[in-house]
């Protein structure tokens, strides 16, 4: 419940999205992330929006005064302070997924690695069982999707960066999936060593952007976004190279290999994981924009 300084009546939110949607146009920010952002934090729904019905209403409660919402909207125009960071959450599959600084924001094309993991155990029912793992979970989006979609799993997630794994453990707190995904302080595979050899699969999507290449991306990630989770080394693939080298010790036999990666890595990945013996039926998958996005790999069964 908002407080005091948080009432608004529908004539002030009116005029302010006026002002918000013509300096987003001059800014050449999207107009339509005011009505997303004002769905999140004024629980207004888009029909109200698009009717402008709101205008009539005598209060609207708001998260935050709508002092705060003007001059964070001026840090979303003038220093590209991404709006899902004003509003708190982005929306991931059917959850809303609580994100921070902290945090990669999770990407629409990101969902499909749950699709993908669905798919390739779709005839292998003893595969949606045991020990999944999110390596770098962020915000916890993998992991509660996994948890969603895997009831009889168990789900770990690691990540480096304590204040993540704060928000990660809030989403999973939020959403119900607190007594599902256990989750870990550190690097990669390391806190896990207790359970090499038992994973049925590993997904990942790990800092795969060359170093070089992070300056010239949108201001809005480039600036706002935690480099930790974007920079992968001078050609972008150290973290995808160290999960190719390390991962078979911690699958199962047949166990799954699931990673999101850029545009333009797919032969090198594909070759990594051929080259490195201990993977079976190399796949490469397309994003919903053709992109080839996702690379999906298979434990050797032992000879």
């Amino acid at each position: 419940m908002a407080d005091r300084h948080s009432v608004v009546t529908g004539l002030q939110l009116w005029q302010w999205r006026k002002k918000a949607k013509e300096a987003a146009i001059a800014s050449s920010v999207p107009p339509s992330e005011v009505d997303w952002l004002l769905q999140e934090i004024a629980e207004l729904d888009r029909l109200a929006l698009l009717l402008e019905s709101f205008k009539d209403k005598p209060q609207i409660l708001l998260k935050f005064p709508l002092e705060d919402l003007d001059n964070l909207w001026e840090k979303r125009l003038k220093d590209r302070l991404p709006v899902q960071y004003i509003a708190g959450v982005t929306p991931w599959r059917k959850f809303k997924i609580a994100v921070s600084s902290s945090v990669l924001i999770p990407r629409p094309e990101t969902e499909c690695l749950i699709d993908l993991a669905l798919a390739a155990t779709a005839n292998l029912p003893e595969l949606q069982q045991g020990h999944w793992v999110d390596l770098g979970t962020g915000s916890g989006a993998i992991a509660i999707g996994l948890a969603d979609t895997f009831k009889n799993a168990t789900i770990h997630a690691v990540d480096a960066s304590p204040e993540a794994l704060e928000v990660a453990m809030a989403n999973a707190r939020s959403l119900g999936f607190e007594e599902r995904i256990r989750f870990y302080r550190g690097s990669w595979w390391n806190p896990l060593e207790s359970l090499k050899g038992q994973f049925s699969g590993m997904v990942s999507n790990p800092p795969y952007i060359p170093t070089s290449i992070i300056s010239t991306l949108q201001p809005e990630v480039s600036n706002r976004e935690p480099h930790l989770a974007l920079d992968g080394g001078v050609d972008g693939l150290d973290c995808i190279r160290h999960l190719v080298e390390v991962s078979p010790a911690y699958l199962q036999a047949g166990g799954i290999w699931l990673i999101e990666m850029m545009a333009g890595q797919a032969e090198t990945v594909r070759e990594m994981l051929h080259n490195n013996g201990n993977y079976c039926n190399i796949q490469i998958h397309q994003d919903l924009a053709g992109i080839q996005r996702f690379a999906l790999a298979f434990k050797n069964y032992e000879l």
